[in-house]
């Protein structure tokens, strides 16, 4: 759902283990790598939307994760003219609520293949704040917003 600004309304992931490394997926047949997100339905809520990418993208439930918590604003970020492929000249990017995840399940229960419409092809472990350093240029200040104001639910 892309709102009146030309923003699509959109769900951030940061999937944390026991040791606070957060899931890093590599987008499939690309080489660039990302954390989990998902645009919302239209009259969907904003944590089911959260919950349905999950299942989506990494193939768990919610048995599989502790909502820790959630960015309480939109953060927004502009997509250059190179990377846009929506159809439609008013998107300029996306908006997003950010959820902090733990990780409660089993390692082998994250299947990036687990959808057809699959999103990732390679996935690993890294330390919380390097991606900002690692993501595409263009996300790099969401990420950074995102994790700052996620960070004070560290350590719970």
């Amino acid at each position: 759902m892309i709102d009146k600004d030309g923003y699509r309304l959109n769900v951030g992931i940061v999937l944390l283990n026991k040791d606070d490394l957060a899931f890093w997926g590599k987008r499939k047949g690309d080489t660039s790598w990302q954390f989990p997100q998902g645009g919302i339905y239209e009259n969907e809520a904003i944590e089911h939307a959260m919950l349905r990418e999950l299942n989506e993208e990494l193939g768990l439930s919610p048995e599989h994760v502790k909502i820790i918590g959630h960015t309480e604003n939109w953060l927004y970020y502009d997509v250059p003219s190179t990377y846009n492929r929506h159809s439609t000249k008013i998107y300029r990017g996306q908006k997003q609520i950010w959820y902090l995840l733990r990780f409660v399940g089993k390692e082998h229960e994250i299947n990036v293949k687990y959808h057809k419409e699959q999103e990732f092809d390679a996935w690993r472990w890294i330390n919380y704040w390097k991606p900002i350093e690692l993501v595409i240029n263009f996300k790099q200040e969401v990420y950074k917003k995102a994790l700052t104001q996620l960070s004070i639910y560290l350590n719970t």
